[in-house]
């Protein structure tokens, strides 16, 4: 079961970074219930293991591209992220510890496996996956846009994607850059 939940995680790493056109430096926010993924209510039953599996395979797909992953932490820590230190520059930095059961297994993953991990309260990240209904979207920038994968499930968790965009001002007629989306 964890060879599968490793290779889907990792898919819905490499397809995300590819639609989202993810270039290093760039933040990707990720929520991940290992409870969903086991076939669990969301926070019913944490599992050490599967959130090191996913923290593994995401980390290792977006780090090979220079770009940062964020662990949203859950409801119990106020959906605080755990963060290299190197991208949280010029951000406040919050002081709190995840754990399985106060944070989530994810988010305790990234802490335990991060170079120099910090906290943050909130983020404006590039993209997100979220998995497991874990409610991702407050750390995205303000537009964000559905990117639809080939991975919808990791184990019994539904896999939601989002790119953001920057704001178009001045309507439909407006002139804009499409080299930015």
């Amino acid at each position: 079961m964890l060879s599968e939940i490793t290779m889907s995680a990792r898919s819905a790493a490499v397809e995300l970074s590819e639609k989202a056109r993810l270039s290093p430096g760039q933040i990707v926010v990720a929520g991940c219930s290992t409870s969903e993924i086991a076939g669990y209510r969301v926070g019913s039953n944490p599992c050490v293991e599967i959130g090191s599996a996913v923290f593994d395979a995401l980390n290792s797909v977006f780090s090979e591209r220079g770009v940062f992953l964020a662990a949203q932490c859950c409801e119990h820590l106020n959906r605080a992220l755990i963060i290299e230190r190197e991208a949280a520059a010029f951000r406040e930095i919050v002081n709190v510890v995840p754990v399985p059961s106060a944070g989530g297994a994810f988010a305790s993953a990234a802490y335990a496996g991060f170079h120099d991990p910090v906290a943050l309260e909130t983020i404006l990240a590039d993209a997100g996956l979220d998995i497991g209904g874990t409610l991702i979207g407050m750390h995205l920038k303000r537009v964000a846009i559905p990117v639809r994968l080939m991975v919808s499930r990791i184990g019994e968790a539904p896999v939601i994607a989002a790119r953001t965009r920057p704001v178009l001002i001045g309507g439909a007629r407006a002139n804009y850059d499409e080299s930015l989306f």
